[in-house]
């Protein structure tokens, strides 16, 4: 398949603002693609090579892809700056230049060859080298494809989709309609690899995702806990069940894999990244357990290693950074609590209940003697007493709360259901529990915050079902000077011209600045309140909801903005407020 063909449809894509309609446009691209192509569309439509936990980095600053627009277009690199600032997007730079001609159509292959080269170069003089090889790839191909092209590099393609849409894609292409969703979405939940899923569902078809298994190396879609205010409730919902402490630190899903010549342990975040760089004295102790292949799940968490106390997530994401991990490991030594066995040595525990997976957990790390990774506590609850007794007692020992299991529950991968139940501290006039949001936009500053340039700042949530942001509040407060200033900085990295298309909001709440929906932080409100105005979970018949004295609380870098607190959890959360 030729890529202008595939750079046509992403343009009808980026056009289109109905979901099914782009699940459409979506399918018949999958439809005639063969198994090797669509893979690379799928992860190509999502600005990625590779799926997540493997990454894609460029490293091709703008500013070098500048100095090759301005080759390619014959204009001063001054001038494509200019323009670029006015456009705000050096792709469509390029697709205004109609008139330039492409010696030859590249297919899909051939460019995605060519930009796994050009995501290869590295070393001394390897920013020259890879302007020189993309300047090559561009004089390749018609505009329109050369505009995507450079929003791969930059890793600013946002088609205005997630996974899920492709999801449904590829029941569309086979069945014209979503009824494979379930089969498909089980599947990616297992292995969370969306090429490898749609190549396999081109080579072997359906009943081949049917039987999908684990791959050691490829995340698992984690599961997710429901929310409940009260310990009565909770204990009504699941009668006997366990409990197990809430630690405010990194989830981490640990794939150990000693089958190898060289052994291997991968961390990956609740939204699928590799975050393996961030923990090298874990991956220490984790290849002393006496295992061939394991997944298991826990909480990595800073802690005083004077005192043994837990320090705060802000002091534990401290380890996501580049450079200086040695030190920060020093500085900030971690444990890992896990919590659940999802594969050992070759068996699948997914389909196990809690309380075999726990003891199968327990007689893994049995005479294990490294006390930095270790197995959370846990307690059997007979009582909605015993249940409040055991919450008051973690609370007393400085953590956020409980999660409340259901012990014969299987593990289902990818899901928020009720086996799983948070129990977390309630303040006086605050909701039961803090909520992550995205930011979507900001507001010019007044006043003294005029010379931040910023001044307040809209965040929505994810609404599943739709594939799309919904607003919920405008934040001005719960930010320092510097953490106004840094948060411009953060927002104007990722900032648009227009309204993002996979953001719904009014037209008296547009912000100065939209930026992309990327940035997840964490707020904490009084009440959830009916709103005129705000979109999330408004339909015609009902009025959205909003957050009463919204205030920023901090950064949620371990999680993606489809991990956002959902829709339907908002409106759980509203109702909750009055019982």
């Amino acid at each position: 398949m030729k890529f202008k063909h595939i750079a046509e449809i992403f343009d009808r894509i980026e056009g289109e603002s109905s979901r099914i309609e782009m699940t459409k446009l979506l399918a018949e691209l999958f439809k005639e693609s063969d198994a090797a192509e669509i893979g690379i569309i799928c992860n190509l439509s999502l600005g990625l090579l590779r799926p997540p936990y493997v990454g894609t980095q460029f490293n091709l600053a703008e500013k070098s892809l500048i100095g090759v627009v301005a080759l390619l277009i014959d204009k001063p690199e001054k001038e494509v700056t200019t323009l670029t600032k006015k456009i705000g997007d050096l792709g469509l730079v390029v697709a205004q230049y109609t008139d330039i001609k492409s010696k030859k159509l590249l297919t899909i292959q051939e460019v995605y060859e060519n930009l796994c080269t050009i995501e290869e170069i590295s070393g001394e003089g390897s920013q020259e080298k890879k302007a020189v090889q993309t300047l090559e790839l561009l004089q390749s191909l018609d505009p329109i494809s050369a505009k995507y092209v450079i929003r791969i590099i930059l890793g600013t393609l946002r088609l205005g989709f997630s996974d899920m849409t492709l999801v449904d894609a590829l029941s569309w292409m086979e069945m014209g309609d979503k009824t494979l969703r379930p089969v498909i979405e089980h599947a990616y939940n297992i292995c969370a690899d969306i090429g490898l899923i749609a190549s396999t569902l081109k080579t072997e078809g359906i009943e081949a995702l049917k039987q999908m298994k684990i791959h050691v190396g490829i995340p698992i879609r984690p599961a997710a806990a429901e929310r409940m205010p009260t310990a009565k409730e909770i204990f009504e919902k699941l009668g006997p069940c366990v409990a197990q402490p809430k630690l405010d630190g990194f989830r981490i899903q640990i794939h150990i894999d000693k089958s190898k010549s060289k052994p291997e342990v991968h961390f990956f975040s609740r939204h699928l990244i590799d975050m393996s760089h961030m923990f090298p004295d874990l991956v220490e102790a984790l290849l002393k357990l006496p295992v061939k292949t394991m997944i298991a799940e826990g909480e990595a968490i800073a802690y005083d290693p004077n005192t043994g106390i837990f320090l705060p997530f802000q002091e534990t994401v401290k380890r996501k950074r580049k450079h200086g991990i040695e030190e920060a490991a020093s500085e900030f030594p971690l444990r890992v609590y896990l919590f659940d066995l999802l594969y050992l040595d070759g068996k699948s525990y997914l389909a196990s209940g809690h309380e075999s997976r726990r003891n199968n957990l327990l007689e893994v790390l049995k005479n294990f003697k490294d006390d930095r990774v270790q197995v959370i506590d846990e307690k059997e609850i007979k009582s909605a007493q015993e249940l409040e007794d055991y919450f008051n007692t973690q609370m007393d020992r400085g953590l956020e709360g409980i999660v409340v299991k259901k012990p014969n529950a299987h593990y289902q991968p990818g899901k928020r259901n009720f086996n799983w139940i948070k129990y977390k501290r309630k303040e006086e006039g605050q909701l039961e529990d803090t909520l992550d949001c995205v930011i979507l936009g900001y507001y010019a500053g007044s006043g003294k915050r005029a010379t931040f340039g910023i001044g307040a700042f809209l965040v929505g949530l994810f609404n599943k079902k739709e594939d799309r942001f919904e607003t919920v509040a405008k934040i001005g407060t719960g930010l320092s000077d510097e953490g106004w200033k840094e948060l411009k900085k953060k927002l104007d990295a990722i900032k648009t011209t227009e309204q993002p298309k996979n953001v719904v909001c009014a037209k008296e709440l547009y912000p100065d600045v939209w930026v992309y929906p990327e940035i997840i932080c964490l707020i904490r409100a009084d009440e959830i309140t009916l709103s005129p105005l705000h979109s999330a979970a408004k339909t015609k018949e009902d009025l959205g909801l909003a957050l009463r004295f919204p205030r920023f609380m901090g950064y949620r870098p371990d999680k993606g903005p489809e991990e956002a607190t959902t829709i339907d959890e908002l409106k759980k959360l509203y109702e909750d407020q009055f019982k």
